[in-house]
Parts: C-alpha cells; sequence; structure tokens
C-alpha cells in the first residue's frame, strides 16, 4: 500500500485567532505585532496583497497603516498556544499517528485510512477544524513529508484548489513541479537555492529530475534526500512524540533602553527563570550557558555594541538560582557603560536528559559559590506558578520592570482566564 501522508496548516494563524472572537474583523487588513509591539510577525490576507513583508518594523509602515486601517494586535501567547491545542486535539481523530511540526502545522499519516478519496477526506478534516475552533486550515496530500508540504504550499495558494492538494498522482507532480519554484521546496534555503539557480535548477521539477547521488556531492545528504522525498521514496519518518529541545532561548526588546548592569540584570534574571522551566518542563539538564546584550540596530545615530559570552558549567543542571548566578557573573564581562541596550537574552545548550549519567572530572573544583541543586525545591516552585501563574518568582521579586516589553494592544485571553471570557450579549 502507498504511503499517504497529510500536512495541516493554519492560514495566517495569529490572525485567524484574533478573528476568531471578532469576527467583524473577516475580510479586513490585520497585523499581529512581535514582542513590544516592534514588527510584524503575522499578516492577513489583505496585508499581503499590500507588500507588507513579514518582520518589517511598524514605524516603516505607519503610512499605510494609518491609509488603510490596518487593525493592528500584540503578541497574545496564551490565546494562540490555546487555540493550537484545540486543532490539534480536532486533527488527533482523523489519523492513528499524528506529529505536531509547529504551533501551527502538523502531519498525518493516512495510510490505509482513505485511498479511494484523499481530497474528500481532507475537506472532513478542513470542515471539522473550522467547525471546532473556527480556524481554517488547508491540507497538503502525498506520499512523503516533503510532496505533502509541497501540496499545502499549492493548496494555499491556487484558490481552484478549495484548500485540499493531493500529490500521489505522479503526473500531477510533474504539472505543479514545472511551474513552482525551487525556493518554495520545504527545506531549501536561500544560499541553497542560489547555488542551485547557478546550477540551472530553477524549477522544483528541475531538482526532482536529479540524481540523488550526484547531488549529494555537490551539496550534503539533506538536500540528496529532497530529492528521493521528491520522487515518492520516503525518508522522513512521522514523528508522534516531540524530541525534546536541543537548545533553549529567551530574550526580548525592551520597552525603554536600558542603561545600567543592574537592569539588565533584572531583565536576565527573567529570563533564565523562563529558560528554566522550560529547562525543567522537559525533565532536562543544561551544561552550557550563553548571555548577549546588543544596542538598537534601528538608532544607527546612537553608539552600536553587541556582545556575547559562554561558560560550560562543571555539572549541567536544571535550577534556576544557578542559572541566574551564571548569567549575571557573564553579564559582568561583557556590559560596557555608555550605551542605550535594547535587548538581552540568554541561552541554555548542551541539553541532555536530566538521569543521563554527567561525566565525572578527575579534578573536580566545584565552585562553592553556586546554589546547591534543589530539584524539590525547583518543581514546587513550577507547581505553584502553574496553579497561580506570575504569583511566584526567585529572580523578579521587588525589582522595576518598567522595561518589560509593550503589549498596548494585546486581545483577551478569551479561552484560559476566567476573568477575561468573550462577552455574547
Amino acid at each position: 500500500m502507498q504511503p499517504l501522508l497529510a500536512l495541516v496548516d493554519c492560514n495566517n494563524f495569529y490572525v485567524s485567532c484574533e478573528r476568531v472572537f471578532r469576527p467583524d474583523l473577516t475580510g479586513k487588513p490585520v497585523v499581529v505585532l512581535s514582542n513590544n509591539d516592534g514588527c510584524v510577525v503575522a499578516r492577513s490576507k489583505e496585508v499581503k496583497t499590500l507588500g507588507i513583508k513579514m518582520g518589517v518594523p511598524v514605524f516603516q509602515i505607519q503610512q499605510l497603516i494609518n491609509q488603510h486601517q490596518i487593525q493592528l494586535f500584540s503578541s497574545n501567547y496564551a490565546l494562540y498556544a490555546d487555540m493550537s491545542s484545540r486543532v490539534m486535539s480536532v486533527l488527533e481523530e482523523f489519523a492513528p499517528t499524528l506529529e505536531v511540526y509547529s504551533i501551527d502545522e502538523a502531519f498525518l499519516d493516512l495510510t490505509g485510512v482513505c485511498q479511494q478519496d484523499p481530497v474528500a477526506y481532507g475537506q472532513r478534516i478542513r470542515k471539522a477544524v473550522v467547525k471546532a475552533t473556527g480556524i481554517p486550515v488547508c491540507v497538503g496530500l502525498g506520499p512523503t513529508k516533503t510532496l505533502a508540504k509541497l501540496a499545502n504550499f499549492a493548496a494555499k495558494k491556487w484558490q481552484k484548489t478549495e484548500g485540499v492538494l493531493d500529490l500521489s498522482n505522479p503526473l500531477r507532480r510533474e504539472k505543479l513541479m514545472k511551474i513552482v519554484p525551487v525556493g518554495e521546496v520545504w527545506g531549501i534555503g536561500s544560499r541553497t537555492t542560489s547555488k542551485l539557480n547557478k546550477l540551472g535548477i530553477h524549477t522544483v521539477w528541475d531538482l526532482a529530475s536529479q540524481s540523488s547521488h550526484a547531488i549529494q556531492r555537490q551539496f550534503n545528504i539533506v538536500v540528496a534526500r529532497t530529492v528521493m522525498e521528491l520522487n515518492g521514496t520516503p525518508c522522513l519518518e512521522l514523528d508522534d512524540i516531540s524530541p525534546d529541545k536541543q537548545q533553549i532561548v529567551c530574550s526580548r526588546s525592551f520597552s525603554r533602553c536600558l542603561t545600567t548592569c543592574h537592569e539588565l540584570s533584572q531583565a536576565l534574571a527573567e529570563f533564565c527563570s523562563r529558560a528554566a522551566e522550560k529547562l525543567r518542563k522537559q525533565h532536562s539538564v543544561t551544561a552550557c550557558v550563553t548571555v548577549f546584550i546588543r544596542t538598537s540596530p534601528f538608532n544607527p545615530q546612537e553608539p552600536q555594541y553587541q556582545r556575547s559570552a559562554s561558560i560550560k558549567l562543571d555539572a549541567a543542571t536544571q535550577d534556576t538560582r544557578t542559572l541566574i548566578t551564571v548569567a549575571n557573573r557573564l553579564l559582568i564581562e561583557i556590559f560596557k557603560s555608555g550605551y542605550n541596550y535594547q535587548k538581552c537574552g540568554v541561552q541554555l545548550s548542551k541539553i541532555q536528559p536530566k538521569l543521563a549519567p554527567g561525566q565525572l572530572e578527575l579534578f573536580d573544583f566545584e565552585d562553592s559559590s553556586l546554589p546547591i541543586e534543589n530539584r524539590p525545591l525547583m518543581a514546587v516552585m513550577d507547581s505553584i506558578n502553574k496553579r497561580f501563574p506570575k504569583r511566584l518568582s526567585i529572580a523578579a521579586t521587588g525589582f522595576d520592570k518598567s522595561w518589560k516589553a509593550k503589549a498596548e494592544r494585546v486581545s483577551p485571553r478569551y479561552t484560559t482566564d476566567w476573568r477575561e471570557l468573550v462577552m455574547v450579549k
């Protein structure tokens, strides 16, 4: 039996989440902004037709915002995460195996489920998701992940597909591949696209027609597998359990520039707390901490400065107190006075399961100034914060948080806070 995979992708997910509870915005231009309301991170179809690009700073498009009355929203991650969970719960009913690929995408293994009429089954999925959540989706079908991704791209781009496209048929695949640029293939980035173009490979069909062995010699095994997947040979398995993160980054832009080491230390303490919670959630520990600070690149008239520093820990940890202590030491090393800092952050790497045996040192000089690892204390703290969000914090008690990112246009948390439930009149 030929494999059949589906990629279900939510349309303009953040914007769609806002429109579920604001149906008056249907058909109107809507933009969702990044942290600190600085840049565009999600656009409605109407905004895309205006030529507004992803990631553009808001101040650069202020004239278009005023001219077309574009509705702006601050990022509401509590709402988006809950709506994503609801969408995935619906999708689980349609396939024995599901891989949550991102907050708004999931792969479904439909092998043997709907071989006779996959397109009709895809339409059933679309209608079920919209009925249950209000979120519109498109469905791409194919014998491999790469083909399912390509089918989803076409389903979004061409209205004649009615949101569902099946690329199981080789003739239909060839017809589509000959009109789609190679840069639209999943996993083919801009640098690889440029190299392929120099070799005369401009369309997806040009790439699929190449020998996978020749492509591997010129590029790497990843691109070679992409060629095989485009020809219907599965190389990427479905992961029904999401792998643990191998890197955790927590950073934010500030609502105002920070000039002192003490202010940056307060921000880093909060970022370390968030990173540590994510680390403990996946039952992991980290053996490397990196801290970075930078000024704003959008103010070229001001002095520019950016630095980062890393340290490898002798003993891997998941203790918030240890991470904060280490981050502050790194901050002191890289901080320079006289600059207006706009952003800082912390990165955890060399992540491993907390039960994994650590490397024993021949000469173990343990840093006695670091807090002793206390996992029961951290577990209690996480349970309290889960029950009473934003009530308990080792790092931020009594701190001045005027630097925190702005969210002046954030919508209510309709689905996760009793005090912000939607009102029906």
